[in-house]
Order: structure tokens, then C-alpha cells, then sequence
């Protein structure tokens, strides 16, 4: 790991000091192996708040960039300097975690892992959720073929955590914020079904504007074909009372997820039901855990050399694939193909 291997400590930057740049400092402040340096920030305005955590304050990426006493760089930026941000880091020698999207276009994401792959640097992504217990209890079960033949999946993401954004916000643009929901929520939940699943064929997608008046809109649902022959559909509302499922149909048990908060509110228990014809369902309660952490400690490790990280970039790429086709198909109301984005 370069430059920190002789305290066995990771020193990132943080860039943003947004919504979520706040809950990485949060979540980091008395980790024992991952430590944050400094604050990116180009707004001056926030320097205060910023070194009322203690924190450096850096008004640029490019003076982070120049530093050697930071090893990886966090994004937390809005979703169309991704890219450019990313590259930056990769040119600079440093280590790069990017909170989703990796980018907007297929296109986009793979400059961006090219970049990574070229330097020799990690590329780490912000899909916590594959982190959770229960995801991974699901896909030990699906890789076992405990649950069968699987038939079809059913995943929602939905809150009103971000309702109180301003219209003129960059959340709030479709150029920017494709698809309503998908890139703050829906995401996710195609990285979870690619996990499971391997690659998408076929998307079929919609969006609604039915409350908060976003150009973007404040509902998308999409059915998604994989190669393998399965089926799924997701949804992601901006505007309703908190929701999170993931329920997975098999030919000889089916496996529902429903989670009582979001990843950054601890506390919440995870429900975990198994179904399976003539028996009773079998319901475990499991305890909310740090996925967030985890996600980052496995970037950590992966640097140190101390285990692969899960992700691979092909899995990275693919849902910018399809996040691109679902964008495609809620425009054009038509089926889009995976193959039309190669």
C-alpha cells in the first residue's frame, strides 16, 4: 500500500462534503486502520464546518493529488465529474473509491477503468450493500443451489430521505440524475441482481413524475432479462416512507430480505425469510452492520494486497450498461438490448 504500509494505516482524502462526504467522516472517525487526511472542497464556505471536525480543508483535487501523504481518494462528487476524477487519481498514482454511478455511459466507465488498470491502482466503488449479512447469506445460497432453479427476483429501494432538494439541484436533473431514482437508489440494486445473477440481456424500463416535480422524475421500474434465463424487476421511489426488499424465486425455496432502515442509520434490524413448499417459513432477525465500513476495509484490503475485492471492473462496467440501457428504455418506451452498448 503505497506510502501507509508502515503504520498499516490507509490515508484518504474525502472529495465532497455533501450529504454523504459528512457520513463517511462519521462513519471513519475512530477507525483504526483507514484515516482521513483531508477534506476536497471546493465551496469555501464549508472550510469551517470542515475543520470544526478536526480536518484539513482542500479547496482542490490537484493539491490532494500532489500529496504524499494520501494514498487513496474517496469521491463523494456529483455524478458527471466521476470520470474526470477518477482519471485524475488514477494519473496521480493514487488509489480511487467512487461512489456510484462509476459513471453516467458504458462508455464512461470503462475510460475510467482503463485509466485505473493502466496505473496499476485500486478502483474501489461505493455498493455497500453487497456488504450486508443478508446479501451475502442470499448469494451463498443462490451459489449452492439451495434455492434451486431460480425463476425471478423482485428488489425495491424507496425513501423520502431527499425530498427536501432543492428543484435547481443536481439530483434533480435527468442529464445529470438519470432515470429518477436509479442513480441514487436503483443502482444498487442492479449491482445486487448482477452479483447474483451475471449479466443482463434485455431491459424494459419506465419512469413517472408523480410528486416531487423533477425533470428526472420520482419513480422508475424496470424488468430485466439475464443471460442465464432468470427474470427480475425493481423499482425506486423518491418520495414514500422508507422501503428496501430483495425477495429471490426458486423452484424449491424462494428467500425474502426486507431491511428496517437505510445503510447509513444503524439500528434497523434485517428480516430474513425462507420459504419452502410444505414447510414452515423460517424467519431470522439479523443485526444492522457498518456496510459502508466494511465496503471500505475490503478497498483497504484489496490495496494492501491482503485479499481480492470483490467487485471485478467487468461487474463495474456492466451495470453502467445497464443503468445506460434502462436510462434508454424509460425515454423510448421500447425493450433495449445490452448488446446495443458494446
Amino acid at each position: 500500500m503505497s506510502g501507509s504500509a508502515e503504520n498499516n494505516s490507509l490515508r484518504i482524502a474525502i472529495a465532497g462534503f455533501g450529504w454523504w462526504g459528512r457520513h463517511m467522516v462519521n462513519r471513519l472517525r475512530q477507525h483504526d486502520s483507514i484515516s482521513v487526511i483531508a477534506i476536497i472542497e471546493p465551496v469555501l464556505s464549508v472550510h469551517a464546518d470542515i475543520r470544526a471536525e478536526g480536518l484539513e480543508p482542500l479547496s482542490d483535487l490537484d493539491t490532494a493529488l500532489a500529496r504524499s501523504d494520501i494514498d487513496a481518494v474517496v469521491l463523494t462528487t456529483p455524478n458527471p465529474v466521476h470520470e474526470q476524477q477518477v482519471i485524475a487519481c488514477a494519473s496521480a498514482g493514487k488509489h480511487v473509491f467512487c461512489e456510484k454511478p462509476l459513471g453516467l455511459t458504458a462508455a464512461s466507465a470503462r475510460r475510467s477503468v482503463a485509466a485505473v488498470e493502466s496505473a496499476g491502482v485500486q478502483l474501489g466503488i461505493g455498493h455497500e450493500r453487497r456488504f450486508e449479512p443478508a446479501m451475502v447469506s442470499l448469494k451463498s445460497a443462490i451459489d449452492a443451489g439451495e434455492l434451486g432453479t431460480i425463476m425471478h427476483a423482485e428488489a425495491a429501494f424507496s425513501h423520502d430521505k431527499l425530498i427536501a432538494v432543492p428543484k435547481g439541484d443536481w439530483r434533480t436533473s435527468k442529464a445529470v440524475a438519470p432515470a429518477a431514482g436509479m442513480t441514487a437508489m436503483g443502482i444498487h440494486l442492479t449491482d445486487l441482481l448482477i452479483s447474483f445473477f451475471g449479466r443482463v440481456k434485455t431491459v424494459q424500463a419506465m419512469t413517472a413524475s408523480r410528486s416531487l416535480g423533477w425533470e428526472t422524475g420520482d419513480v422508475v421500474t424496470a424488468q430485466l432479462g439475464f443471460e442465464e434465463g432468470m427474470t427480475a424487476t425493481l423499482s425506486a421511489v423518491l418520495h414514500t416512507p422508507h422501503f428496501i426488499r430483495m425477495h429471490v424465486f426458486g423452484t424449491r425455496q424462494w428467500i425474502e430480505i426486507l431491511n428496517e432502515s437505510h445503510p447509513d442509520t444503524p439500528g434497523g434490524k434485517v428480516n430474513y425469510l425462507v420459504a419452502e413448499t410444505g414447510k414452515d417459513t423460517v424467519h431470522k432477525v439479523l443485526a444492522w452492520e457498518d456496510s459502508v465500513v466494511r465496503n471500505l476495509e475490503s478497498f483497504a484490503a484489496a490495496i494492501a494486497g491482503q485479499a481480492d475485492y470483490p467487485f471485478t471492473t467487468e461487474q463495474m462496467v456492466h451495470n453502467i450498461e445497464v443503468l445506460e440501457a434502462i436510462t434508454r428504455s424509460a425515454e423510448d418506451r421500447r425493450t433495449v438490448e445490452i448488446s446495443e452498448l458494446e
